[in-house]
């Protein structure tokens, strides 16, 4: 008898254990973070896993009654990878978000189990217009490279720039950089020499500005992802191409505020058009500096760091909107409309293109207190897609 009450007993108190779990792990929101913390693109990584754990830590791990939780994985822009890691998150894990993306090819990789699984992918990093046409569960927050190239098609010819060669990565993002630059480019008037396209793994930009100085327009424009940018602006200078008249102009990725300071002399004048620069002069991006900068040891956020930042705040809304009880679908439809004042100034997350609408600044990098900043000179407000316009 004592034997069977014992064996009830254990048995209430296993499915009690195993209920109170399942009541755990209701209770906790997981966000899946896949991040190149490894290999080119790894201060897209770093910027955007700081910028995260930033908002968590002024907004708290709990809304709407569930706990946050932050899985971070290292995808090294490995798109193969990506979705390996995607899948396990939305099968094993059971994320309720999955978010990063720090290339384009991996935002794609993994839009198919974004759809399938019914998981909103929030993508903080990757720019190609046509990603969020690839799942309706797709939010960007970062932005698109028609974004910026537009504005800077639309400056150029009104400053002296009257022919231009375009050199771009060769993958999603620079050939909508090319695209949407030259076409804009052509339409004000202007010339396009030549269209040069450097592979994305390992670049060697010499051969490609041996020709550039060779063809002698008025100006370089560019695109090179997060990162790449030392690179070419070292070899930039060592070709002399400043010396021989010719100007660099591109999108703020060539320019990038984490990687500006050790740039030298070479990028001052420097014209770009992006829609966030540390130095934004604004009373919401110089709490967001001054924060980020004290919580990682001086490191300066760059746009990467602000598209990780607002698409923290665009999931946060979305649960405290469902009240914490919505599913993929519900999360999604939540994202949709959001308005707010970013760092980069105000954001609307367009609720039929799933995409960022916000400001595209035009900047020249300039020299102040002995540092290098991206220094804003004029803006284009709301600018929305050009991708996704016509």
């Amino acid at each position: 008898m004592q034997k069977r009450t014992f064996l009830h007993t254990a048995v209430a108190v296993a499915a009690l254990g195993a209920s109170g779990i399942a009541l755990a792990q209701d209770n906790v929101f997981k966000i899946g973070l896949i991040l190149p913390m490894t290999g080119q693109q790894a201060t897209t990584g770093r910027q955007i896993e700081a910028a995260a754990k930033l908002w968590m830590a002024q907004n708290g791990d709990t809304v709407a009654g569930k706990k946050v939780q932050l899985i971070l994985k290292d995808d090294g822009s490995v798109p193969a990878n990506t979705r390996r890691l995607a899948q396990e998150l939305a099968v094993n894990d059971k994320v309720n978000v999955l978010a990063g993306m720090g290339i384009t090819p991996s935002a794609l990789a993994v839009a198919p189990i974004a759809t399938q699984s019914k998981t909103p992918l929030v993508v903080m990093a990757a720019a190609t217009s046509s990603i969020t046409e690839a799942s309706p569960f797709i939010i960007r927050t970062s932005f698109t490279l028609p974004q910026a190239s537009v504005a800077l098609a639309d400056w150029a010819p009104k400053n002296g720039i009257k022919s231009v060669v375009t050199l771009v990565s060769d993958y999603g993002p620079g050939i909508d950089a090319e695209k949407f630059f030259a076409e804009r480019f052509l339409f004000n008037g202007g010339k396009v020499n030549d269209k040069l396209r450097v592979p994305l793994a390992n670049p060697d930009f010499a051969p490609f500005l041996q020709k550039v100085r060779d063809l002698k327009p008025d100006a370089l424009f560019v695109f090179v992802p997060s990162g790449a940018g030392s690179a070419l602006m070292k070899q930039f200078a060592e070709r002399g191409m400043d010396k021989a008249g010719i100007r660099l102009i591109g999108t703020g990725d060539v320019t990038d505020d984490d990687l500006l300071p050790e740039m030298g002399d070479v990028a001052l004048g420097v014209v770009t058009s992006h829609h966030y620069s540390t130095d934004h002069n604004s009373p919401a991006n110089k709490k967001f500096v001054d924060a980020f900068q004290k919580a990682n040891k001086g490191l300066r956020p760059n746009f990467m760091a602000v598209g990780g930042y607002d698409g923290m705040r665009v999931i946060y809304e979305a649960l405290k909107k469902t009240g914490g009880k919505g599913g993929g679908e519900a999360l999604v439809t939540a994202m949709k409309g959001q308005i707010f004042e970013s760092p980069r100034g105000p954001v609307f997350i367009d609720a039929q293109t799933r995409d960022v609408v916000h400001n595209i600044y035009l900047r020249k990098v300039e020299k102040k207190n002995g540092q290098l900043w991206n220094v804003e000179f004029d803006v284009i407000k709301d600018v929305k897609d050009p991708g996704k316009t016509k």
